[in-house]
């Protein structure tokens, strides 16, 4: 199987240089509000996440960058990490801030009524720049657990008064290639009003502080039935998508592997993703997974996220946009539909499989790192200590 004539050099290269971050989170042990099980040879640091983060990077070519998480990830010397990490053949990517885990949050962190909790959130979101100077990065990526249980429990005026001017402070303390990259989610710890629960308010609230603050979009901070890949065209036509998180989800934010509840979603939102060349590192889009691995594997599962990823691109590709744009204009609408079904259903792992060893890497990555006996090494390195996790 190749690629169409024509386009063939260019979606091979788009192939080549297409690149996921990879969460350090992750790596440690997580779960659900019920249950976290452990596994033997989890990291017990930050330096063994990113250890096994330059794993995945070695067998798939895709993953060099790591995303840390603090103050889950905090090192006494940030710079002695990034070395570490360029030692291992990856980066240090965005870094993400925790102002949900901390008492003094309860009722919110950037949005809370009392200015000396807003402040103490504020300058968490500070000292995560500093680790972003010393460590190389240039994002910022917030999530905020901010909202209300309750009708009543607070305004909801001010709660985005206070939040606008808690982003500013944030915003004015950007280094000038920094970007803030702010997340959104509908629902969850908030059940009656999350403060940012949607696109169009994290949307509004990045213009109005300014060029450098994108949307961060997340595959499973929707409601069932949301047209994502509408979300996902309209923030690039505003110019505005900073960053997209890759995972899968059947109910809510299930945080599942990619593609795993709904392949042809992922091909749906990666050819929008195509169709305006927003795969493409000039785009500035910063593509992550964002998923906990609750029973399968920790390494193996992020290896198969990016190769469904890596799957769904391909397809995408594959896609004839002057056919399907003849098809469009002429109102033939069986036909238009062909056009992305025909891509969809062809199957491009052998494809893939080529361009692998086209690389000098191996064929089928999860095989190679099964054989590897890396796993095995770890866990009888890995005694004693406390395992990863998400609170570490």
């Amino acid at each position: 199987m190749t690629l169409p004539t024509g386009p063939t050099a260019e979606a091979h290269a788009d192939l080549h240089n297409f690149s996921i971050e990879l969460p350090s989170w992750a790596f440690g042990n997580s779960g659900t509000r019920f249950k976290v099980f452990a596994q033997p040879g989890v990291p017990r640091d930050p330096f063994e996440k990113i250890a096994d983060a330059a794993q995945v990077h070695r067998y798939t070519g895709a993953a060099p960058r790591v995303s840390l998480h603090i103050p889950w990830d905090l090192v006494d010397d940030f710079g002695a990490l990034a070395r570490y990490a360029e030692e291992h053949g990856v980066r240090i990517g965005a870094i993400n801030s925790n102002v949900f885990q901390d008492d003094d949050y309860k009722l919110g962190s950037l949005t809370h009524a009392d200015r000396a909790v807003r402040a103490k959130a504020v300058r968490h979101h500070l000292r995560c720049l500093d680790i972003m100077r010393a460590t190389g990065s240039t994002d910022l990526k917030i999530w905020l657990a901010d909202g209300l249980n309750y009708p009543g429990q607070d305004s909801l005026r001010a709660r985005q008064e206070r939040l606008a001017e808690s982003l500013g402070e944030i915003y004015a303390a950007l280094d000038p290639e920094h970007r803030l990259l702010l997340e959104y989610k509908f629902f969850e710890p908030a059940f009656y009003a999350t403060d940012i629960p949607d696109w169009g308010t994290s949307l509004t609230h990045c213009l109005a502080l300014g060029d450098r603050a994108a949307v961060v979009l997340d595959t499973g901070h929707h409601a069932p039935g949301t047209n994502i890949e509408f979300i996902v065209m309209m923030l690039l036509r505003a110019g505005r998508l900073g960053a997209f998180d890759f995972n899968s989800r059947f109910y809510a934010d299930d945080d599942l592997m990619v593609g795993a509840a709904d392949p042809f979603q992922l091909f749906r939102i990666l050819h929008e993703i195509v169709s305006q060349d927003a795969h493409k590192p000039s785009s500035g889009v910063n593509f992550m997974l964002d998923q906990c691995h609750n029973i399968e594997p920790k390494i193996a599962g992020q290896i198969r996220s990016v190769l469904n990823v890596q799957e769904a691109l391909a397809k995408a590709l594959l896609v004839d946009a002057d056919e399907l744009r003849t098809a469009q204009r002429a109102g033939d609408v069986l036909g238009a539909n062909a056009v992305l079904m025909d891509a969809f259903a062809t199957d491009v792992r052998p494809l893939l499989a080529d361009l692998r060893e086209e690389r000098g890497l191996a064929a089928d990555p999860m095989a190679a790192f099964a054989d590897s006996g890396y796993l095995e090494r770890v866990v009888d390195a890995r005694v004693g200590g406390s395992q990863a996790g998400w609170d570490a």
